[in-house]
């Protein structure tokens, strides 16, 4: 092991390693060597991986989109595969893969989809068609699998119900009176969850990819009455559960996350909005000359296994695979949306610059 990698091993902590060694999971029943394939090939691709014995799963945080459920039964079912993970945000992972291109030291990457694209023009992902990649619908993955969603986030609004009286069903009801200092947001400047609001706003009001004004008036109508309360730069997940904001519009899992697992119940209302939502594609890629392809396709074959979206869906994210089979108590929890688009990456990419101006101008 060359010392440059041992420290990124180091780096990236000792419980990391440890999923796969574990007693307690050495012991689990259902692994790949005593039960069925979850797809074709899938025990003469362990196999292969085996004899590197690791993969290294870039920006992938145990506590977001429930990584950590993931990786436990990857563990499970992979005895002895060790898996290594770090978590440092979408575009520093890509600008740091980009710096030891000549000599990666990851195998996969994980970001919210926009910087899938960047990653791919600069030439640094490998092609990989994973299980289940046919059922993608083509706005959610490269034609050569250089990138493909492996889930989705859509916006909604999350409101404290103990705040507001009148519980919010539609973009056009956040411009009554009725909800003035009430709105939080995220800016769009600086996340990526700013951006994609920006854009349902926008198709809400009738807006279009190459027409932003509908949604940047409605913007405008939200600032200058008083109904925004404040924009963030990062997020305000703890003052939410803490009572201080009454509408959050935000990703649908900090909602339910919210609502179900922090203790705030019913108080906790998750609302589609009735123009319509948008979804964010959260994409995966083989990182080009990752130093364990093998593993790094068993890793990735995994997360687009039935199973794996299985797992994301329990984490209150919405699967990328149509059609994925879930338990009953798992998807009365889900938020129903009545009408959801994927936010197309090509477009807004090439919308960027004129949103976030048109935002400054219109909410500053």
């Amino acid at each position: 092991m060359n010392i440059d990698r041992r420290l990124l091993l180091q780096g990236m902590g000792a419980s990391a390693l440890g999923l796969a060694a574990s007693p307690a999971l050495a012991q689990a029943p259902a692994t790949v060597l005593t039960s069925a394939e979850l797809y074709s090939g899938e025990k003469a691709l362990y196999e292969a991986a085996v004899k590197e014995g690791m993969v290294i799963s870039n920006n992938t945080g145990p506590t977001w989109a429930n990584w950590a459920a993931l990786f436990r039964v990857f563990g499970q079912r992979y005895p002895n595969i060790s898996l290594v993970y770090n978590d440092v945000g979408s575009g520093v992972a890509v600008n740091a893969l980009e710096r030891t291109k000549a000599r990666p030291q990851v195998d996969t990457i994980y970001y919210f989809g926009a910087n899938g694209v960047d990653a791919q023009k600069r030439g640094l992902l490998a092609p990989f068609t994973p299980t289940n990649f046919e059922k993608l619908p083509a706005l959610a993955k490269h034609p050569a699998g250089e990138w493909f969603t492996i889930h989705q986030l859509e916006i909604v609004f999350i409101v404290n119900k103990k705040l507001v009286k009148n519980v919010p069903k539609s973009f056009a009801d956040l411009a009554k009176p009725e909800y003035k200092g009430n709105i939080v947001y995220l800016d769009p400047r600086s996340t990526g969850v700013g951006q994609v609001l920006t854009w349902a706003a926008n198709f809400a009001k009738g807006g279009t990819y190459t027409n932003l004004e509908p949604g940047l008036k409605l913007i405008e109508q939200l600032h200058k009455s008083g109904n925004v309360l404040r924009v963030m730069g990062t997020t305000p997940y703890a003052q939410f559960v803490k009572g201080e904001i009454p509408i959050w519009v935000n990703f649908v899992n900090d909602g339910l996350r919210a609502k179900f697992l922090d203790g705030m119940g019913d108080d906790v209302e998750i609302v589609s909005p009735s123009e319509g939502t948008v979804a964010a594609p959260y994409t995966i890629s083989l990182v080009k000359n990752g130093p364990n392809p093998n593993a790094a396709k068993l890793w990735l074959n995994f997360i687009m296994s039935d199973r794996g979206q299985e797992l994301f869906a329990e984490g209150f994210v919405t699967p990328s695979v149509p059609g994925v089979a879930l338990s009953e108590a798992v998807r009365l929890k889900l938020v129903k949306h009545e009408k959801s688009t994927l936010l197309d990456l090509g477009q807004s990419a090439a919308q960027l610059q004129a949103l976030q101006a048109g935002w400054a101008k219109a909410a500053l």
